[in-house]
C-alpha cells in the first residue's frame, strides 16, 4: 500500500514537472510571436509593443487555457456579431463566452480588428503609434479590461522586457511583410478594376490581399471583388467547395514561386502546416512542396526547416 502511494505521488511530480517544462517564459513568448505584433502593427497601426504587451498579460505567456485549447490570447469574449467557434470559462462571471480560433495569427488579426472596428476605441488611433504609455492608458479608459491597474501592467511589461523596440520596426525586417494602404492613405486604384470593395484590400508581402469577415463565403468574395470563379481558390491553393474562416488572410492576386530574399527559411511551430507557410510568405503551394522535397498532404514537424527560397539539400 505505501510503495503503490509512494509510486502515485512520484507520478504526480512528473506530470507537475512535464507541464512546467512546457511552459513558455514571457520572453519565449516575445520571441515566438513578435512577428505577429509587428505584422498586425503595420496594418492597422497599432503599437506592436502594446500587442505583445496585451497577449504576454492577457494570454500568461500563451499558457492559459484560452491561449493553449482556444489560440485566444487577448481574451476577448464573443460578443453578439460573433459567429465563430466559442469556449467557456470563468471569468468576470461563471462560464462566460470567448471567441475560439484556429491558430495564434487569427487571434492576432481579430484582435487588432476589435479595436479597429469598435467605436470605444476610435480615438487611440489619433495617438502617437509609438507612445505606449498613452495607448496603455487609452486601452484602460476605454473598458478593455476592469483591472484599475491594466495600463500600469502593459507599462510595466513593455519596459522591463523592451518592447518598445518593436515600434521601430519596418517592413524591411526578415518577416512576412505586411503593411496598410488604405487606413491612412487613399486606396490606389485596383488592377482587379474595383476599388469599391466592402472588403478592406491590404498588402501582404507585396501582394492584395483580404481579411475574411463574418457571414463570408467564397462566392460572395468572389463576387464582391468581381473575380472569376477559379481565381480565389487558385491563388490560396484551397479545393473548390471548402469553407472559409472567420480572420483567414486571402491574396486575390497569383503568389510567388519562391520566397525573397529576405525569407529563406522558415522554422516550423507545433501545428505548421505547409499551406499555413504558403500563405504567411505568399507562396505557391506546388514549388514550396518540391523546393523541400515533400509530397502533397505531407506536413513539417516541430523544428524543421522549411526552405522558402532554395532547395533542400539531399540527406
Amino acid at each position: 500500500m505505501i510503495k503503490n502511494a509512494v509510486i502515485f505521488i512520484f507520478f504526480l511530480l512528473s506530470v507537475q514537472l512535464e507541464a512546467q517544462s512546457t511552459q513558455l517564459s514571457r520572453d519565449e513568448y516575445i520571441q515566438k510571436y513578435y512577428k505577429l505584433a509587428v505584422s498586425e502593427m503595420q496594418r492597422s497601426g497599432i503599437p506592436a509593443s502594446i500587442t505583445l504587451a496585451q497577449g504576454c498579460w492577457e494570454s500568461q505567456n500563451g499558457n492559459s487555457r484560452l491561449a493553449t485549447e482556444a489560440n485566444n490570447h487577448f481574451g476577448i469574449k464573443c460578443k453578439s456579431e460573433w459567429r465563430g467557434k466559442k469556449i467557456y470559462h470563468d471569468d468576470d462571471a461563471s462560464q462566460e463566452c470567448f471567441r475560439k480560433y484556429e491558430h495564434a495569427e487569427a487571434s492576432y488579426i481579430d484582435h487588432s480588428n476589435f479595436l479597429m472596428s469598435g467605436s470605444r476605441y476610435s480615438f487611440l488611433f489619433q495617438l502617437d503609434p509609438k507612445d505606449y504609455v498613452a495607448w496603455a492608458h487609452g486601452l484602460k479608459k476605454a473598458g478593455y479590461a476592469t483591472d484599475p491597474t491594466y495600463a500600469q501592467r502593459l507599462i510595466k511589461i513593455i519596459e522591463e522586457f523592451k518592447l518598445h523596440v518593436y515600434d521601430e520596426y519596418d517592413d524591411n525586417r526578415k518577416m512576412a511583410s505586411l503593411k496598410n494602404e488604405t487606413a491612412t492613405v487613399k486606396l490606389e486604384p485596383s488592377p482587379l478594376g474595383k476599388t469599391n470593395s466592402r472588403h478592406k484590400i491590404e498588402m501582404r508581402n507585396g501582394l492584395r490581399s483580404i481579411v475574411v469577415e463574418e457571414g463570408d463565403n467564397y462566392q460572395s468574395i468572389t463576387k464582391d471583388l468581381a473575380l472569376k470563379d477559379w481565381e480565389l481558390y487558385t491563388y490560396n491553393d484551397l479545393e473548390k467547395g471548402g469553407k472559409v474562416r472567420v480572420n483567414e488572410i486571402l491574396y486575390i492576386e497569383a503568389k510567388y514561386k519562391k520566397g525573397n530574399k529576405d525569407h529563406k527559411q522558415h522554422i516550423a511551430e507545433e501545428d505548421d502546416t505547409m499551406h499555413y507557410i504558403a500563405q504567411r510568405y505568399a507562396l505557391r503551394m506546388k514549388p514550396l512542396l518540391k523546393r523541400n522535397r515533400m509530397k502533397k498532404g505531407e506536413e513539417p514537424g516541430k523544428g524543421q526547416i522549411v526552405y522558402l527560397r532554395t532547395k533542400r539539400p539531399r540527406k
